[in-house]
């Protein structure tokens, strides 16, 4: 099952009519037509509402809400409201109560504060789920289930300390096998029962914090848990809906680049993927477009949903800066150019009460339609409106990847070591970031992708490499194409044990290199780096490269490099798996390894292997990945215009679609590079027409 099925982009955001009196609502549903509003979230909060006690349902509210929704022939994304406990349920069953990394359990209150591996919560949130889709299932208004509420957090009661050693049980088969991945003859801690083991947390295995573990598998393993104890709680409230309905399409928004949840092993079990977009403050614009083609990614290309983001301030931060002027209808056309097929809000009237109070609205608590943030969101819901159903299940013809891997994530930030300040994120961020600002289009995929479309693949901090990739990236460059990684690449396999073999482990035959050190600074300790005629800046991680002329680097015997859970990761045969032949395409400026390899590139058949063994600025990953886009030809149309972005999309019939993006505040003047119709004015433009973007400004062409 895929998306649902829509004349057009659905537009409209979260809408709490049971906030306010009835009359409310007349106001509520003419500004709606005003702005073009056509869907709604709805019940997301919902659950002491509907279920005031045990055995007691009440769905008058909600029955108006649906019924008026359909009167204004308006679509509803029926949410299953179990994201926060009623309070009945709290004091009827304390268990449902999270108990928190330091140990304590917690009493009622907030939200997301429910055990995933209570009982008594799963019963409760499935039989929710039951009633809705009985009551609901088949009503005009619908158009799809959206399954409690940004899922997070992570519980260490004695229920979740045994649902983890279930868990444990399920994965590693034996205590033989366990001890071996966690290495556990370090420090004593073999363990000779399955109830020895404890959630790793403040009182066990950490200090200073989540991220420091005197043991990194158990600790790797319970995010692994924790993941799946809350997908399991998705998938027994879709499991309950789908035995009332068997049609409507099921989801759950997610977060983006969210650590706490491997959204990888989550793709399967949705019927399409959404996410909720709420950027960090000053972030760059590639740092939303990497999380919508990360979301995109997940679902192997197919569209996804924007479920949420504000149309004026967040709510909740210290600091919650106000958008300016245009910035709504360009990040709205952001998401659509990066694979939404739907761009929804949070909130639709604002919060009398409570710690959203602040939180950006389309209507104010005055309720006026004369507000500037009011008008901005008219705007691109005409635009929607007018643009019909021309980009609907459009999907994007990237011809360059982006690994992104949580076990590598994880793995990377609770190690103690080289150095504590390599933050995954930003690493990843800085390739894609220059990537896209030179136009290439980027699926950002997992380890498990199929990698056979792409001539370019990026992997940057690939700490843990997994089952058969390094066989597949090998595949990639032996067929001409291009394979990027850095350093703290290749350490560890999936159970976080470092390789037996010189770094980077399994793609050392593919890099052409081995690094026997690194060295780690403060962050102001940094040092040239110079790339051809750039002279630019490193810190943090300055890993010390060997290239080797034509050594062999050795076998791997045919014995597993490692094991994910019971099963063996792969061989790599009884020959030698390549040969130390990068040359250096960067150096070192300073310390002792000054004049050595910093940027190497090796020959691997009709491709190359770029290995990038530090953290260079910007400017020096621009330069890299530069280089390796030129030699593919995947410099977009206006690479030189690295404030203007593009993204295509091509539609089921085959046409395509050039979204330009102009973040600047200053107009952009371009020369067209092929015939078009801009979708949004209806201007044709000719092919070496001059083609000017206005501050902020927007276009969609569909290229002739």
């Amino acid at each position: 099952m895929t998306a649902p099925r829509t004349p057009k982009i659905p537009y409209g955001g979260d809408y709490n009519p049971e906030q306010w009196p009835a009359g409310t609502w007349d106001d509520d549903h003419r500004l709606f037509t005003r702005a073009r509003v056509d869907t709604l979230t709805v019940g997301v909060f919902s659950w002491s509402l509907t279920q005031p006690a045990p055995d007691t349902y009440d769905f008058t509210v909600l029955d108006r809400v649906l019924d008026r929704a359909a009167a204004e022939h308006r679509q509803v994304c029926l949410a299953t409201g179990t994201a926060a406990l009623p309070p009945w349920l709290a004091k009827r069953h304390p268990e449902v109560n999270r108990t928190d990394f330091e140990g304590r359990r917690h009493r009622y209150g907030q939200r997301h504060n429910f055990c995933p591996s209570s009982p008594a919560y799963r019963a409760h949130a499935t039989a929710m789920a039951s009633r809705l889709a009985e009551r609901y299932a088949g009503h005009p208004a619908l158009l799809a289930w959206h399954v409690n509420n940004e899922y997070g957090g992570a519980c260490y009661c004695d229920l979740c300390a045994e649902a983890f050693r279930a868990w444990l049980r399920d994965r590693h088969g034996t205590l033989d096998a366990l001890n071996d991945a966690w290495w556990t003859t370090f420090w004593s801690h073999r363990y000779t029962d399955w109830d020895q083991i404890e959630p790793p947390n403040a009182l066990t295995e950490h200090w200073r914090g989540p991220d420091h573990t005197a043991f990194q598998g158990i600790t790797l393993d319970y995010h692994r848990f924790t993941t799946d104890a809350l997908l399991g709680c998705f998938r027994a409230e879709k499991e309950a809906l789908r035995a009332h309905d068997p049609d409507t399409p099921v989801t759950t928004n997610f977060m983006g680049m969210f650590r706490p949840l491997d959204y990888h092993r989550w793709a399967p079990h949705l019927d399409f993927a959404s996410w909720d977009s709420y950027p960090p403050l000053d972030a760059p614009p590639t740092w939303p477009a990497l999380a919508h083609d990360l979301v995109r990614g997940l679902k192997d290309g197919a569209p996804f949903w924007l479920m949420e983001q504000t149309p004026s301030t967040t709510a909740c931060r210290d600091v919650n800066p106000l958008r300016r002027p245009g910035e709504l209808r360009l990040a709205t056309f952001q998401a659509i150019a990066h694979g939404a097929d739907a761009a929804l809000y949070v909130q639709m009237r604002a919060s009398r009460g409570a710690c959203e109070t602040y939180h950006g609205a389309v209507i104010g608590h005055a309720g006026r339609d004369d507000t500037r943030v009011f008008r901005e969101v008219a705007e691109p819901g005409a635009e929607l409106e007018a643009l019909g159903d021309a980009a609907l299940g459009a999907r994007t013809p990237a011809r360059t990847a982006l690994l992104f891997d949580w076990d590598s994530w994880w793995a990377l930030e609770i190690s103690d070591g080289p150095s504590r300040l390599v933050r995954y994120r930003d690493v990843v961020h800085a390739y894609y970031r220059a990537a896209r600002e030179v136009g290439a289009d980027v699926d950002v995929v997992p380890q498990t992708a199929d990698l056979t479309p792409y001539e370019v693949v990026l992997a940057p901090v690939l700490y843990m490499i997994k089952g058969d990739l390094a066989t597949r990236l090998e595949a990639v460059a032996a067929r001409g194409g291009t394979v990027l990684t850095t350093f703290l690449s290749g350490r560890v396999d999936a159970h976080d044990r470092a390789f037996l073999t010189d770094v980077p482990g399994p793609l050392a035959g593919l890099m052409g290199v081995r690094v026997d050190e690194w060295d780690a600074r403060p962050p102001e300790v940094t040092q040239t780096v110079t790339l051809g005629g750039l002279r630019t800046h490193a810190r943090l991680v300055f890993e010390i490269v060997l290239p080797r002329g034509a050594e062999p680097v050795g076998t791997y015997g045919a014995e597993p490099v490692g094991t994910y859970g019971a099963e063996p990761v792969g061989t790599y045969g009884a020959e030698p798996v390549g040969t130390y032949g990068a040359e250096p395409v960067g150096t070192y400026g300073a310390d002792f390894y000054a004049g050595t390899p910093a940027v190497t590139r090796h020959r691997h058949r009709d491709g190359e292997a770029w290995y990038v063994a530090t953290a260079l600025d910007q400017p020096g990953v621009d330069w890299v990945v530069r280089r390796i886009l030129t030699r593919h030809d995947l410099l977009g149309p206006y690479a030189g215009h690295p404030a203007v972005e593009t993204a295509n999309r091509v539609t089921p019939d085959g046409r395509r679609l050039l979204f330009l993006l102009n973040h600047a505040a200053e107009p952009a003047g371009l020369t067209a590079h092929t015939t078009a119709t801009d979708l949004l004015t209806g201007e044709r433009i000719e092919r070496h027409d001059p083609l000017t973007l206005d501050p902020l400004g927007v276009a969609v062409l569909r290229i002739q």
